[in-house]
C-alpha cells in the first residue's frame, strides 16, 4: 500500500515540474521565434537515411506541458480511485508508457519517428480499454485497436509514397506538398488523424472506450489519444492549403460533431455523454482547421483539454458515489450532498458551452465567429449552428438529470466530497478552465483577429446557445413528468442515439463479411496455393535436390555406375 500512495505522488510531482519546464520553454521559444532539432541517424541506404527526430519549437513544447500537467492530476487522482485495486502498478505504469507515447508524437517532425510514437497510442489504449477483464471490455478493446489499425496503415502507406523526397522529415516539405501531386500522401495523412481522432466513419470506437477506467478516460479524451489526429493535421495544415482535402475533410468533421451533439442528447450513459461531447469538440477542431485556421484549432485543442479532463474526473467521482451506476437516470440533486464537485462539474459545463470568459469562450467563440464569416457553404453553416444548440442541449440535460432534477439514489449511496486526494487534483484543472483561455488568447493572438460581420450574425450564437438550453432543460422536465413519448418514435431514438447505427456497421456486419473472406482466403492461399508455391513447396523441392547430391557426395560405386550408364546412353542417343 505504500508503494501505491508513492507512486502516484511521485509521478504527480515528475510529471508536473516537467509540465512547468516544457511551459517555459515553449514562452522562451515564443519570444525569440527559436526551436530546436534533435536527430539521430538510425541506418543509412544510398541517399536514403532512416532518422529518429525531435523538435522542440513553441508549438510542440506547450501542447507537451499541457498534457504533462493533465497527466500529473490524472495520476494523482488515480491513486484515490484505483486504490483497492489489485493491479494498481501495471494500470499506473500502463498509463506512464501513454503519456510517452503522446509525448513520441508531439516532438516528431518526422513520420518514421511519429509511427512509434503512434502505434504506442494504439497498443496502449487496447492494453487500457481491456483493463477490466470482461467480454465488454474486450469488444471495445477490438474495436478500438482494429479501428486504429487503418490510421497506421495509412502513415505506413505515406511513409511508402514520401521515399520519393529522400527523407521523412515531412515539416521541411510541407511547401513543396501545396502541388496537386501530393494528393494522395495527403490523403492518407487525413485518415490516420480522421481514425484517431475518431471522425466519420470511424466514430464507432470513442463511445466504446469508455469501458476504460475514468481516469484513462479522463487522460485519453482530454489530451492524447484523440487529440493525435488533430495535432498532426496541425502540423501539415500549410499543405492542405487550397486542396480538395480541405473541402472533403470540413464536410465530415461537420457532420461529425453533428451526430456526436445529436446522439448525445439520446445516451444515459454518463461517460459516453462525455465522450460524445468529446467527439463533437474534435469536429469543431477539425473543421476550423480545414477552413484554413490552424492556430485557432490548437488554441481550442489546448482549452478543451483542461476542462474536459476535469469534466471526466468530476464524473468518476460522481460514479463512485452512486456505487459504480453509470446511468444518469439513477443520480439526481446531487449538489445538496456534493458540492464541491457539483461545482467543479459545472464550471466544466460551462466552459464547454462557450459561457462569457471560461476557458472554452475564447476558442470556441472566436471559432464560431471565423465560420460564420468566412467563404462557408450553406450545410456546414447550418450544421455549426445545429451543433453550437445541441451542444448546450445535452449540457443541459446532463445537468438535469444528475446534478439538479429529482432525487433518484439508493439508500445505500454514501455520497460527499470526503476524498482529500480526489478533490485536490481537480483544483488545478479548475483553475485552468477558469482562466487559462484568456491567457492563450494573449500569448497566441498578440495581433486581435479583424471580426466583420452583421449584428444579427454576431449574436446569432448568443441566441443559439440560449435557445438549446431552454428547449434542453424543458423537454427534459416534460420527459420526467410525462409519458415516455420517445417510445412513439422508436426507430428514429435508436438510430439518432446510436451514432447513425455506426456501432452495429462497425462491427457485425463488417466483422462476419472479412471473416467469411478470411476463412476462405486461409484455405485457398495460406493452407493452398502459397504453401504449395511458397516455404512448403521449395521445402519438398530442395529436400529432393538435396537427397541426390547427398547420394552424389557418398562415393558409392553404385552410385557412379549408374551415372556412367546413363551418360553413356545419353551420348549415343544424342550421336544415333
Amino acid at each position: 500500500m505504500v508503494w501505491k500512495i508513492y507512486m502516484h505522488m511521485t509521478s504527480m510531482l515528475c510529471l508536473g515540474v516537467a509540465a512547468f519546464f516544457f511551459g517555459g520553454l515553449s514562452l522562451v521559444s515564443m519570444s525569440t521565434g527559436k526551436c530546436s532539432l534533435i536527430e539521430w541517424e538510425l541506418s543509412s541506404l544510398n541517399s536514403l537515411t532512416v532518422v529518429f527526430v525531435l523538435i522542440f519549437d513553441w508549438i510542440s513544447m506547450l501542447f507537451l506541458s499541457f498534457v504533462l500537467l493533465i497527466s500529473s492530476s490524472v495520476l494523482y487522482y488515480s491513486g484515490s480511485y484505483m486504490k483497492g485495486d489489485k493491479n494498481f502498478n501495471r494500470f499506473m505504469y500502463l498509463v506512464l508508457l501513454f503519456v510517452f507515447s503522446m509525448g513520441m508524437v508531439i516532438l516528431s517532425p518526422n513520420l518514421i519517428s511519429i509511427l512509434l510514437g503512434w502505434d504506442g497510442l494504439g497498443l496502449v489504449s487496447y492494453a487500457l480499454v481491456i483493463f477490466y477483464q470482461n467480454e465488454k471490455s474486450a469488444n471495445a478493446g477490438m474495436l478500438t485497436v482494429l479501428s486504429n489499425r487503418v490510421g497506421d496503415v495509412a502513415i505506413l502507406l505515406s511513409i511508402g509514397l514520401m521515399m520519393s523526397l529522400g527523407s521523412w522529415n515531412f515539416i521541411f516539405y510541407l511547401q513543396d506538398m501545396v502541388d496537386e501531386k501530393w494528393l494522395l500522401v495527403k490523403f492518407l495523412v487525413m485518415v490516420s488523424a480522421m481514425t484517431k481522432s475518431a471522425q466519420i466513419p470511424f466514430s464507432a470506437w470513442l463511445p466504446a472506450a469508455m469501458a476504460a477506467p475514468t481516469p484513462v478516460s479522463a487522460l485519453v479524451h482530454s489530451s492524447t489519444l484523440v487529440t493525435a489526429g488533430v495535432y498532426l493535421m496541425i502540423r501539415f495544415s500549410s499543405a492542405l492549403e487550397g486542396s480538395k482535402i480541405q473541402s472533403m475533410l470540413l464536410i465530415i468533421s461537420c457532420l461529425t460533431m453533428f451526430m456526436a451533439g445529436l446522439g448525445a442528447n439520446f445516451e444515459y450513459d454518463l461517460k459516453k455523454i462525455i465522450a460524445l461531447s468529446t467527439l463533437s469538440q474534435l469536429g469543431v477542431m477539425l473543421s476550423i482547421l480545414s477552413l484554413g485556421y490552424p492556430d485557432l484549432s490548437f488554441m481550442h485543442l489546448l482549452s478543451h483539454a483542461l476542462f474536459k479532463a476535469l469534466l471526466f474526473m468530476c464524473a468518476g467521482v460522481v460514479i463512485h458515489s452512486v456505487k459504480g451506476y453509470q446511468d444518469i437516470r439513477y443520480m439526481g440533486c446531487l449538489v445538496e450532498f456534493m458540492p464541491l464537485t457539483v461545482a467543479y462539474m459545472t464550471l466544466s459545463n460551462l466552459s464547454l458551452c462557450g459561457f462569457p470568459f471560461l476557458a472554452g469562450f475564447y476558442s470556441k467563440d472566436t471559432i464560431l465567429e471565423v465560420a460564420f464569416m468566412s467563404m462557408i457553404n450553406f450545410m456546414s453553416l447550418i450544421l455549426y449552428i445545429m451543433a453550437t444548440g445541441l451542444t448546450v442541449m445535452y449540457t443541459m440535460r446532463l445537468i438535469f438529470y444528475s446534478l439538479s432534477g429529482n432525487c433518484n439514489l439508493t439508500t445505500l449511496s454514501n455520497i460527499a466530497d470526503e476524498d482529500k486526494i480526489m478533490s485536490d487534483s481537480m483544483s488545478l484543472l479548475g483553475l485552468g478552465a477558469v482562466f487559462m483561455g484568456s491567457v492563450l488568447s494573449w500569448l497566441l493572438f498578440p495581433e486581435c483577429y479583424m471580426i466583420c460581420m452583421s449584428m444579427f450574425m454576431k449574436n446569432m450564437v448568443l441566441m443559439i446557445s440560449f435557445l438549446g438550453a431552454l428547449i434542453g432543460y424543458m423537454l427534459n422536465m416534460l420527459s420526467v413528468s410525462s409519458k415516455l413519448s420517445s417510445l412513439l418514435y422508436y426507430k428514429e431514438v435508436v438510430m439518432f442515439g446510436s451514432m447513425w447505427f455506426m456501432p452495429f456497421l462497425s462491427t457485425k456486419n463488417i466483422s462476419e463479411a472479412y471473416l467469411v473472406w478470411g476463412a476462405t482466403n486461409e484455405v485457398l492461399n495460406d493452407k493452398g496455393w502459397f504453401e504449395h508455391l511458397g516455404s512448403q513447396g521449395l521445402y519438398y523441392t530442395f529436400s529432393k535436390i538435396f537427397m541426390i547430391l547427398s547420394s552424389l557426395q557418398m562415393n558409392s560405386i553404385k552410385v557412379f555406375m549408374k551415372t556412367f550408364v546413363v551418360m553413356l546412353v545419353v551420348i549415343l542417343l544424342f550421336f544415333s
